[in-house]
């Protein structure tokens, strides 16, 4: 992907993949949270014509590069390289885009083939299904399904092979044995690898599913004993470990183990085999 191709993504698509919703829009324009910072009111506008962002609060704005740049202080090489990892719609299937306007009509058990086969090309067997679901829902008059793992607020992240998105509420997930010993990840195919790496996994698993939400994790990471940090090897991946290990500087970052892969899944799909780590 070179930047004229990373300014065609929609902005509002930019923001939802990393965990922020729209509050309110019309056809030429959707608003946000401030997502630099904490506000009560948006004032981060997206105009939907021209493809650029204003923020009202801080008086400045701009295209997606500039964006990434003030969002994740990335140069531009480490922006494309981070947008090649993942699927917008605008590049990977026209037929699925984000909106926030979403009706669920069906959760159940993994049953679709497709979502099988998604879930088999990302290392994952049918050991893991019972930490997922199918979900099955509606944008405007589409019927769309997906795989999907509920947060701690009722918010679900939506995985298949065109799409990585959320709908609802953002939060953390956690996977819970009743352990006193936590793994830390930023994604549930992260923890299902986790999952499908162990012989016998029976510990638990935060799942941030937003660097973002570091501030959440932490208020709930406090009740463990034990912190294993396996966050991304990205930029944004070890500035979340950084600061996770200030508040827990005894946590264990076990994130080297798996370079130079990028995740845990990007790892298990390397191996092409299940093994312990």
């Amino acid at each position: 992907m070179n930047c004229a191709q990373f300014k065609m993504i929609p902005c509002e698509e930019l923001l939802i993949s990393i965990g922020h919703q729209p509050q309110k829009q019309n056809e030429r324009e959707v608003w946000f949270l401030n997502p630099f910072g904490k506000e009560s009111e948006c004032s981060f506008k997206v105009n939907r014509t021209k493809n650029i962002w204003y923020l009202y609060s801080e008086g400045i704005g701009g295209n997606n590069i500039d964006f990434m740049k003030k969002y994740f202080s990335y140069s531009v090489s480490e922006i494309l390289n981070w947008a090649t990892n993942k699927k917008f719609s605008k590049f990977h299937s026209p037929e699925i885009l984000t909106y926030s306007n979403y009706k669920i009509n069906s959760i159940k058990p993994i049953e679709n083939k497709n979502l099988k086969k998604y879930m088999s090309g990302r290392g994952l067997s049918d050991r893991t299904y019972q930490y997922v679901k199918e979900i099955n829902f509606t944008v405007d008059s589409k019927t769309l399904y997906a795989v999907g793992q509920q947060n701690i607020s009722g918010g679900w992240e939506l995985r298949n092979a065109f799409y990585k998105g959320s709908i609802f509420k953002k939060d953390i997930t956690i996977i819970n044995n009743g352990s006193k010993k936590v793994f830390v990840v930023e994604g549930f195919t992260e923890a299902l690898s986790l999952i499908e790496l162990s012989r016998n996994f029976t510990d638990d698993i935060l799942i941030l599913n937003s660097v973002t939400l570091i501030s959440t994790a932490i208020q709930h990471l406090q009740k463990y004993n034990e912190h294993i940090l396996l966050l991304n090897n990205d930029k944004a991946g070890l500035k979340g470990t950084d600061s996770l290990l200030k508040f827990f500087p005894h946590a264990k970052n076990k994130s080297s183990k798996i370079f130079p892969h990028i995740d845990l899944n990007d790892y298990l799909v390397s191996i092409k085999k299940i093994k312990t780590i």
